[in-house]
Protein backbone atom coordinates (compact mmCIF):
# COMPACT_ATOMS: atom_id res chain seq x y z
CA UNK A 1 0.00 0.00 0.00
CA UNK A 2 2.86 2.43 0.92
CA UNK A 3 4.63 1.30 -2.48
CA UNK A 4 1.47 2.40 -4.65
CA UNK A 5 1.01 5.66 -2.50
CA UNK A 6 4.16 6.38 -2.86
CA UNK A 7 4.15 5.98 -6.56
CA UNK A 8 0.63 8.38 -6.88
CA UNK A 9 2.54 10.94 -5.17
CA UNK A 10 5.77 10.49 -7.11
CA UNK A 11 3.60 10.66 -10.51
CA UNK A 12 1.20 13.81 -9.75
CA UNK A 13 4.15 15.58 -8.36
CA UNK A 14 6.03 14.74 -11.76
CA UNK A 15 2.76 15.80 -13.48
CA UNK A 16 2.54 19.45 -11.96
CA UNK A 17 6.20 20.09 -12.76
CA UNK A 18 5.37 19.22 -16.53
CA UNK A 19 1.95 21.70 -16.12
CA UNK A 20 4.27 24.51 -16.58
CA UNK A 21 4.97 23.55 -20.17
CA UNK A 22 1.74 25.04 -20.82
CA UNK A 23 1.77 27.62 -18.38
CA UNK A 24 2.38 28.82 -14.90
CA UNK A 25 -0.03 27.61 -12.50
CA UNK A 26 -0.63 27.09 -8.58
CA UNK A 27 0.39 23.37 -9.38
CA UNK A 28 3.50 23.80 -10.25
CA UNK A 29 4.07 26.35 -7.63
CA UNK A 30 3.34 23.58 -5.20
CA UNK A 31 5.24 21.30 -6.02
CA UNK A 32 8.30 23.96 -6.89
CA UNK A 33 8.01 25.17 -3.38
CA UNK A 34 7.79 21.59 -2.21
CA UNK A 35 10.75 20.59 -3.79
CA UNK A 36 12.54 23.59 -1.97
CA UNK A 37 11.35 22.62 1.33
CA UNK A 38 12.13 19.00 1.82
CA UNK A 39 15.57 20.12 0.38
CA UNK A 40 15.82 22.65 2.55
CA UNK A 41 15.01 20.68 5.27
CA UNK A 42 16.48 17.55 4.12
CA UNK A 43 19.91 20.01 4.44
CA UNK A 44 19.86 21.34 7.58
CA UNK A 45 18.83 17.75 8.96
CA UNK A 46 21.79 16.34 6.95
CA UNK A 47 23.93 19.34 8.12
CA UNK A 48 22.93 18.46 12.13
CA UNK A 49 23.62 14.68 12.33
CA UNK A 50 27.03 14.77 10.08
CA UNK A 51 28.93 18.08 10.56
CA UNK A 52 27.34 19.74 13.67
CA UNK A 53 27.16 16.70 16.16
CA UNK A 54 29.85 15.09 15.03
CA UNK A 55 32.52 17.79 14.68
CA UNK A 56 31.89 19.86 17.24
CA UNK A 57 28.91 19.79 19.87
CA UNK A 58 30.05 15.88 21.09
CA UNK A 59 33.71 16.91 20.91
CA UNK A 60 32.77 20.22 22.76
CA UNK A 61 30.64 18.52 25.38
CA UNK A 62 31.79 14.91 25.60
CA UNK A 63 35.56 15.05 24.74
CA UNK A 64 36.32 18.50 26.29
CA UNK A 65 38.35 19.96 23.37
CA UNK A 66 37.92 23.71 24.67
CA UNK A 67 39.09 25.15 21.37
CA UNK A 68 36.04 24.44 19.65
CA UNK A 69 34.24 27.34 21.36
CA UNK A 70 35.47 29.55 19.33
CA UNK A 71 34.10 28.26 16.06
CA UNK A 72 31.04 27.79 18.23
CA UNK A 73 30.70 31.14 19.30
CA UNK A 74 31.68 32.64 15.42
CA UNK A 75 28.69 30.20 13.80
CA UNK A 76 26.05 31.87 16.79
CA UNK A 77 27.58 35.30 15.61
CA UNK A 78 26.12 34.12 11.89
CA UNK A 79 22.73 34.24 13.53
CA UNK A 80 23.30 37.92 14.39
CA UNK A 81 22.14 38.60 10.84
CA UNK A 82 18.14 38.01 11.83
CA UNK A 83 18.49 41.47 14.15
CA UNK A 84 19.36 44.64 12.70
CA UNK A 85 20.83 46.26 15.37
CA UNK A 86 23.65 43.82 15.93
CA UNK A 87 23.80 42.38 12.42
CA UNK A 88 27.06 43.52 11.65
CA UNK A 89 28.69 40.98 14.30
CA UNK A 90 28.20 38.60 11.38
CA UNK A 91 30.56 40.05 9.18
CA UNK A 92 33.44 38.56 11.16
CA UNK A 93 32.90 35.02 10.88
CA UNK A 94 31.60 35.30 6.94
CA UNK A 95 34.63 37.52 6.64
CA UNK A 96 36.60 34.10 7.79
CA UNK A 97 34.78 31.79 6.10
CA UNK A 98 35.10 33.52 2.96
CA UNK A 99 38.73 33.97 3.40
CA UNK A 100 39.40 30.16 4.47
CA UNK A 101 37.43 28.80 1.56
CA UNK A 102 39.10 31.72 -0.91
CA UNK A 103 42.17 30.36 0.05
CA UNK A 104 41.78 26.95 -0.34
CA UNK A 105 40.22 27.33 -3.29
CA UNK A 106 42.93 28.61 -5.09
CA UNK A 107 45.10 25.88 -3.74
CA UNK A 108 42.55 23.12 -4.78
CA UNK A 109 42.15 25.07 -8.55
CA UNK A 110 45.41 25.65 -8.82
CA UNK A 111 46.40 21.64 -8.25
CA UNK A 112 43.56 20.05 -9.11
CA UNK A 113 42.95 22.33 -12.55
CA UNK A 114 45.39 24.60 -13.16
CA UNK A 115 48.42 21.88 -13.30
CA UNK A 116 46.75 18.83 -14.20
CA UNK A 117 45.26 21.16 -17.26
CA UNK A 118 48.68 22.52 -18.70
CA UNK A 119 50.08 19.28 -18.31
CA UNK A 120 47.81 17.60 -20.60
CA UNK A 121 48.37 20.11 -23.00
CA UNK A 122 52.07 19.18 -23.18
CA UNK A 123 51.89 16.62 -26.04
CA UNK A 124 54.46 15.23 -28.66
CA UNK A 125 52.62 17.08 -32.05
CA UNK A 126 54.18 14.14 -34.00
CA UNK A 127 53.41 10.85 -32.25
CA UNK A 128 53.99 8.31 -35.19
CA UNK A 129 50.13 7.97 -35.51
CA UNK A 130 48.31 10.29 -37.66
CA UNK A 131 45.41 10.92 -35.84
CA UNK A 132 46.78 10.97 -32.74
CA UNK A 133 49.24 13.50 -34.16
CA UNK A 134 45.87 15.58 -35.77
CA UNK A 135 44.61 15.44 -32.06
CA UNK A 136 47.22 16.66 -30.52
CA UNK A 137 48.21 19.28 -32.70
CA UNK A 138 44.17 20.70 -32.94
CA UNK A 139 44.50 20.69 -29.31
CA UNK A 140 47.62 22.64 -29.33
CA UNK A 141 46.02 25.15 -31.90
CA UNK A 142 42.59 25.27 -29.80
CA UNK A 143 44.57 26.34 -26.36
CA UNK A 144 46.94 28.89 -28.06
CA UNK A 145 44.24 30.43 -30.13
CA UNK A 146 41.83 30.22 -27.02
CA UNK A 147 44.68 32.57 -24.99
CA UNK A 148 45.23 34.97 -27.80
CA UNK A 149 41.65 35.73 -27.50
CA UNK A 150 41.79 36.26 -24.24
CA UNK A 151 45.35 38.74 -24.56
CA UNK A 152 43.25 41.92 -24.17
CA UNK A 153 46.90 44.13 -24.24
CA UNK A 154 47.55 44.04 -27.76
CA UNK A 155 44.73 44.93 -30.63
CA UNK A 156 43.44 42.07 -32.39
CA UNK A 157 44.74 43.11 -36.08
CA UNK A 158 46.42 41.20 -38.57
CA UNK A 159 47.98 37.75 -37.47
CA UNK A 160 47.28 38.36 -34.06
CA UNK A 161 43.51 39.04 -34.88
CA UNK A 162 43.38 36.16 -37.39
CA UNK A 163 44.29 33.69 -34.01
CA UNK A 164 42.10 35.42 -32.06
CA UNK A 165 39.00 34.74 -34.35
CA UNK A 166 40.37 30.96 -34.36
CA UNK A 167 40.26 30.67 -30.54
CA UNK A 168 36.92 32.37 -31.21
CA UNK A 169 36.04 29.28 -33.26
CA UNK A 170 37.47 27.10 -30.51
CA UNK A 171 35.27 28.33 -27.52
CA UNK A 172 31.96 28.47 -29.87
CA UNK A 173 32.44 24.92 -30.29
CA UNK A 174 33.42 24.17 -27.12
CA UNK A 175 30.52 25.92 -25.24
CA UNK A 176 27.93 24.29 -28.02
CA UNK A 177 29.53 20.73 -27.24
CA UNK A 178 29.01 21.94 -23.40
CA UNK A 179 25.60 22.69 -24.08
CA UNK A 180 24.41 20.02 -26.26
CA UNK A 181 26.07 18.01 -23.32
CA UNK A 182 23.95 19.47 -20.77
CA UNK A 183 20.60 19.09 -23.61
CA UNK A 184 21.21 15.27 -23.44
CA UNK A 185 21.19 15.01 -20.05
CA UNK A 186 17.96 16.84 -19.99
CA UNK A 187 16.70 14.89 -22.31
CA UNK A 188 17.88 11.62 -19.96
CA UNK A 189 15.62 12.57 -17.31
CA UNK A 190 12.83 13.80 -18.79
CA UNK A 191 12.70 10.19 -20.67
CA UNK A 192 13.52 8.54 -17.00
CA UNK A 193 10.12 10.47 -15.50
CA UNK A 194 8.07 9.64 -18.71
CA UNK A 195 8.75 5.81 -18.70
CA UNK A 196 8.42 5.97 -14.72
CA UNK A 197 4.94 7.54 -15.42
CA UNK A 198 4.00 4.92 -18.45
CA UNK A 199 5.85 2.06 -16.49
CA UNK A 200 5.24 2.00 -12.80
CA UNK A 201 2.19 4.40 -12.99
CA UNK A 202 -0.34 3.65 -15.75
CA UNK A 203 1.42 -0.28 -16.39
CA UNK A 204 1.48 0.85 -19.86
CA UNK A 205 5.27 -0.48 -20.38
CA UNK A 206 6.49 -3.15 -18.72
Amino acid sequence: MWDLLGIWVAALLTLCVFSFLYKDNPFYKFAEHLFVGISAGYGVTLEWYNVFLPNLWRPLTQQGKLILIVPFIFGILLFSRFFKQYSWLSRWPMALIIGIYAGIAIIGYGSGDLILQINANLLPLWTGKWFESANNILLTVGVITGLIYFFFSKEHKGAFGAGAKIGTWFLMISFGASFGYTVMSRMSLLIGRIYFLMAAWLGILH
